[in-house]
């Protein structure tokens, strides 16, 4: 198993529309002074960034929060250039960027740190072969204070694992496809 590499990301989200829009580069030294956290491609993954909807996840009716029968009017619209998220509570965003997963390939999503030392986690299970669409991403506030994220700029990295060999079924032949293809933010699906 081995991870796939700037060259090659890039090569292939030009070529095959791995990921669109496609950032070649990090960050350019304009943007490294004016303080934006980093996405685009990196040595060995690619930072993806977050678009301006978000959902902001509502407790003030204290329900039961249950994963086979989310109730959508628990959470909030937003949309702007950031998000406060409350304080030991959590939104729902999405990317700037579509992915299609190459069938060969199983990409790991790993919350980028800068978030992470202000007490800011992000959660992404694995998207798996051949899954393509725009990344719901949760991210929780673990801290008592509200936070800021920003839109359009860096939240996670995506690292592209090859797998040893072809799997029996990539997530585009699975019965119950769900959450392939989505397009924007996405609640919780059973």
């Amino acid at each position: 198993m081995g991870v796939m590499p700037d060259h090659e990301i890039r090569r292939r989200a030009i070529q095959d529309g791995m990921i669109a829009p496609f950032r070649d580069y990090r960050i350019t030294p304009l943007e490294a002074n004016a303080g934006i956290i980093s996405f685009g491609v990196t040595s060995a993954g690619y930072d993806i960034s977050l678009g301006r909807e978000f959902l902001i996840f509502d407790n003030t009716c204290a329900t039961v929060v249950d994963p086979k029968n989310f109730d959508r009017s628990r959470f909030r619209e937003h949309r702007g250039e950031m998000c406060l998220i409350p304080p030991n509570s959590f939104i729902l965003a999405e990317t700037v960027e579509t992915v299609k997963i190459p069938k060969e390939y199983i990409v790991l999503v790993l919350g980028k740190s800068t978030y992470a030392r202000c007490g800011l986690i992000t959660n992404f299970t694995p998207l798996e072969p051949a899954w393509r669409g725009k990344i719901t991403v949760e991210i929780s506030n673990t801290t008592p204070l509200p936070a800021k994220v920003y839109a359009g700029e860096g939240i996670a990295q995506l690292l592209f694992l090859r797998l040893e060999s072809p799997c029996e079924k990539d997530y585009d032949q699975k019965p119950g496809r769900k959450y392939q293809d989505q397009k924007g933010l996405t609640i919780p699906k059973v």
